[in-house]
């Protein structure tokens, strides 16, 4: 049920750690109003920080390559640091969890987020910023893993309200950043480092309600009474997951609309900016892009799961990001809000990935399995993607061949995604 959820890079989820779900039931634990409140309040002020560090630099890219002497291939790095960060990072979240307790990392990680976004203006160099975007992002990562696992214990009865709380509010963080970013720049004196440094604030704010619930017994992990071990029954035999097709299908697919996101992220602002759109409205679209998915990850999902075959929906998806594309190529400044849109529908393809990922297998254990390879995989994928853009961008002096790459991905995205839809499991595949 968690992967079906909307708008949540927070999946991706670890074998090890869903092997503890399976086989250590936590007891739950009566709690007071106000603690339940506060949980509440953690929950949605971390979601709200958990895309700021990255759709707050889109629109100041040029400000910051420019203050910090950087060249396009370089500013390509840094759009491709957010995935490499979830990917490396993400895989230690469980690990840490289960020593301090989730409320306890996600505290460091907000604590993490508010640092890096404090400091990495102010370094003086661009190693300095990208290693204090490292340290924003590696909060993120963390928190992004272990937000469903917090939702599981503490609300274990209302798991898809929760989940669609705090999904909403990372969509509304991810889409603020975006359009407010520039607007409070420009109040705060016009100094791109005041402008990016201010959401270091918002990161600071989220600390203080989980540095109160790291210290309520109430509010620590669960203990467990048994394992499935000690009682007697075997765990579930491993998946030889990098046999299956199908889970290949949906890695390629998750790692393709993941670089296209991460480049969405990163560069259509300056996209617009270098048409003659001024920067406050270049951000302004990319939150409108952002703000695309707050409604339709909620949608598309539903409709995803009544269909055998969720091919169609990636084809709509996908023909949605090409006629983006082709607008950004021959009009990029005069439709530009029809283009927001279009590419905003594109995106998309991340709640149906998740939504296919619990579709392609039978068992609990296949689904953890299946979500940890296809996620893992697919942020590897999506490396290269923004940083490529950047290069081309800076070699070839036009958005031309950059716009062109996106577009021939979206190609790709399409073939493996109506793979991924087909109405199989990975248990079928692997006998």
């Amino acid at each position: 049920m968690m992967v079906r959820m909307p708008q949540d890079e927070t999946r991706t989820l670890n074998p090890a750690p869903a092997a503890s779900v399976r086989q250590e039931q936590p007891q739950p634990q009566p709690r007071s109003a106000w603690v339940t409140r506060l949980v509440i309040l953690g929950l949605v002020l971390a979601a709200l920080n958990l895309r700021p560090a990255i759709t707050s630099l889109g629109p100041l890219l040029e400000e910051v390559r420019t203050g910090l002497g950087m060249s396009g291939s370089v500013a390509g790095l840094l759009t491709s640091v957010p995935p490499l960060c979830f990917a490396v990072f993400g895989l230690t979240a469980p690990r840490l969890a289960r020593r301090f307790g989730p409320g306890a990392i996600v505290c460091a990680g907000m604590a993490a987020i508010a640092a890096g976004l404090f400091v990495r203006p102010y370094l003086g160099g661009t190693a300095g910023f990208l290693a204090a975007s490292a340290l924003a992002l590696m909060g993120i990562a963390v928190s992004n893993i272990l937000m469903p696992v917090i939702v599981k214990r503490w609300f274990p009865d209302r798991v898809g309200q929760m989940t669609g709380l705090y999904s909403m509010a990372l969509a509304l963080g991810t889409a603020l950043a975006a359009a407010a970013t520039v607007p409070m720049t420009r109040a705060l004196g016009g100094s791109w480092q005041t402008g990016l440094a201010v959401w270091g604030a918002l990161a600071a704010v989220a600390v203080l309600p989980w540095l109160v619930l790291t210290r309520h017994s109430s509010t620590r992990a669960p203990k467990t009474r048994t394992t499935a071990r000690q009682q007697g029954s075997a765990p579930a035999p491993a998946l030889s997951i990098t046999r299956s097709r199908t889970a290949w299908a949906l890695a390629c697919y998750f790692g393709l609309q993941a670089t296209a996101a991460y480049i969405t992220m990163g560069w259509m602002p300056q996209i617009f900016r270098d048409a003659g759109v001024s920067a406050g409205t270049a951000g302004v679209l990319l939150a409108v892009t952002m703000a695309m998915g707050i409604p339709l990850a909620f949608v598309i999902p539903r409709v995803a799961s009544r269909l055998r075959n969720q091919g169609p929906i990636v084809v709509a998806l996908g023909l949605s990001g090409l006629m983006g594309y082709a607008g950004l190529y021959l009009a990029p400044a005069a439709g530009a809000w029809a283009w927001a849109l279009l590419l905003g529908v594109s995106n998309c393809a991340f709640p149906l990935a998740l939504t296919m990922i619990g579709m392609r297998a039978k068992s609990g254990a296949g689904v953890v399995r299946l979500s940890a390879f296809a996620q893992s995989t697919g942020y590897l994928i999506s490396i290269p993607g923004p940083l490529l853009v950047g290069v081309l961008y800076q070699h070839s002096g036009s958005w031309g061949l950059p716009i062109g790459l996106m577009a021939g991905l979206m190609v790709p995205q399409l073939v493996v995604g109506v793979l991924a839809g087909r109405n199989r499991t990975i248990e079928d595949e692997l006998g």
